[in-house]
């Protein structure tokens, strides 16, 4: 597989994949035409891609759904139902073929690549992200919750490249301009991993097999790509943890794409 995040941040993530058969898109959360835009950055297009897998229903991850489902009819959009119901309202009308029910806990195989669904815990009516797997090799993708669960931990251990969120830093947020009711939001068990969180979780995530993590999801407002990767790397040195040697942590953008890496 090769992976690259087009945009992750708290104001739009789309990550794409592809392997031998397969091209595939997680998350829309940019308007179409940046998306389309994204894509030819890294030389792929829109129209040479069938699957669109949705994490939730919060606009910086669906904003682009609806028109690239009218554009592009061949575009399969796999959600749970409780998600899609939720987004409807917010995408406008599209063709009922085009809606796959993919509900947590489960796993599909969709051409070479198997892709496993797993609920998480944030503030969205049934939150869920994904692992994909092909040719022995595993891709996992988790950017918006309040804590990683030992179950979640032990469905996505020792995957070959990661993209975990990295939201915030704790004093920056706690002394940022947010209110106060936005602040409690952000930082509960329904909210998004802080540098911190993200560095522990990693910690007991990270095998032989963990070569690239993405760090993604950053706030503009409350974290820094540089102290993000040092807070991270730090954790994991201190856990003896060969960051730099082993496996390589790698900084995402909210608006340019990573180039296209092998998992």
């Amino acid at each position: 597989m090769l992976v690259s995040v087009l945009a992750s941040s708290s104001k739009g993530n789309v990550t794409y994949i592809e392997s031998s058969q397969t091209k595939i898109l997680i998350d829309a959360g940019l308007s179409g035409k940046k998306i389309e835009k994204g894509l030819a950055t890294i030389n792929r297009k829109m129209s040479d891609i069938k699957y669109l897998f949705v994490t939730h229903e919060h606009s910086d991850h669906i904003r682009g759904v609806g028109v690239l489902a009218r554009r592009y009819p061949q575009l399969l959009i796999y959600a749970n139902l409780k998600t899609f119901q939720m987004m409807k309202s917010k995408i406008g009308i599209i063709p009922p073929e085009q809606f796959v029910d993919f509900e947590p806990g489960t796993t599909m195989t969709i051409g070479d690549v198997d892709v496993e669904s797993f609920g998480v815990s944030h503030d969205a009516i049934c939150p869920q992200f994904y692992q994909f797997h092909c040719n022995n090799k595993s891709f996992a993708l988790l950017t918006d919750t309040g804590y990683v669960s030992d179950k979640i931990k032990y469905k996505i251990r020792n995957a070959n490249m990661y993209l975990l969120e990295s939201n915030h830093d704790v004093e920056m947020l706690r002394s940022g301009m947010y209110p106060w009711n936005l602040k409690q939001r952000i930082l509960s068990d329904q909210g998004h991993l802080s540098n911190d969180e993200s560095g522990e979780a990693l910690s007991d995530l990270i095998g032989l097999n963990t070569k690239k993590i993405f760090l993604g999801h950053l706030s503009q407002e409350n974290n820094l790509k540089s102290l993000a990767k040092l807070t991270v790397s730090n954790i994991l040195t201190e856990d003896g943890l060969a960051t730099g040697h082993d496996f390589k942590i790698l900084e995402t953008d909210p608006i340019v794409p990573t180039k296209l890496m092998k998992v």
